[in-house]
């Protein structure tokens, strides 16, 4: 056995012990340097550094306390690096890298390709010319053998088609139909246990009605306006630890009922860039 092999082998028996693992990104570099979102408009350049590090920092240190994190090195000059939800779409040993749509994100492709390469992941095809944001636009249900793919913002209306081909997974799209939430996680959460948070005038109507359809009533969690400009929905799901940027009292309280713990990590400054917490975390394994 070469040692390449050894190695990956080696990596994927690691990743199917653990019950989770995260992979997230320094902001060494993160500021607001161009528009390719509306929460970066008339941002550019109003980031703080210093702290949007402790911000960071802060949630680094509070998924660490149940989870495994991986670090990916950041690279000067891409601002955006810090959020890995879009280095691409991992399911058990395979990853999907990302075709960014916007040109000031697709340096980082290459990056991200050889990080899920050295951990031993199976690199997936994926059509030059399709559009596709990875774990920003793809979500594990967490209940049953199924992937929630948005489209129609930042990933290409054939890309949950492509994906099921890849996932060998039930895929249903969702189609975003308000800029703020350009990607699915900034709107749609699925959480333990088959419930799934979600703010329903995100999606066009055949979108909304195809999460109900496949969520029971008493599992969703609708949220308004308020709540998802705070981006509650961009949230992590650790066993039921919930850890977002922050939340009301009553989606707080509505968490609670349902078992969930609520964490409030502020994520004020990469709210500029139109991310919080789940923008800023990749799953490489799913509990």
């Amino acid at each position: 056995m070469t040692k390449p092999l050894a190695m990956a082998q080696t990596v994927a028996a690691a990743r199917r012990d653990a019950r989770q693992r995260i992979l997230m990104c320094a902001p060494d570099d993160f500021d607001v340097r161009y528009v390719i979102n509306p929460w970066m408009e008339h941002q550019i350049g109003k980031a703080t550094r210093s702290l949007a590090r402790a911000q960071w920092e802060a949630l680094r240190r509070r998924i660490a306390q149940s989870t495994a994190i991986e670090l990916v090195t950041p690279a000067a000059g891409l601002p955006d690096m810090a959020f890995t939800a879009n280095a691409g779409f991992v399911i058990g040993d395979t990853a999907v890298v990302s075709r960014f749509r916007a040109e000031q994100r697709r340096a980082e492709e290459p990056l991200f390709r050889a990080f899920f390469a050295a951990q031993g992941f199976r690199l997936a095809p994926w059509p030059e010319e399709v559009a596709f944001e990875g774990a920003g636009d793809a979500l594990v249900d967490r209940a049953q053998e199924l992937v929630w793919c948005g489209y129609g913002m930042r990933s290409d209306a054939a890309a949950p088609r492509t994906l099921e081909t890849l996932a060998r997974r039930r895929v249903i799209g969702l189609e975003l139909v308000d800029a703020r939430f350009y990607h699915l996680d900034t709107c749609f959460c699925p959480l333990s246990g088959g419930y799934v948070m979600y703010h329903p005038p995100a999606f066009a109507p055949d979108s909304r009605a195809a999460i109900e359809r496949e969520t029971p009533p008493d599992k969703r969690i609708e949220i308004g306006e308020d709540d998802a400009m705070r981006f509650s929905c961009n949230a992590v799901d650790l066993d039921g630890t919930i850890v977002m940027n922050d939340a009301s009292p009553a989606l707080q309280a509505r968490l609670a009922a349902a078992g969930f713990t609520p964490v409030l990590s502020p994520l004020g400054e990469f709210m500029k860039a139109g991310g919080a917490a789940k923008c800023l975390t990749l799953k490489l394994v799913e509990a």
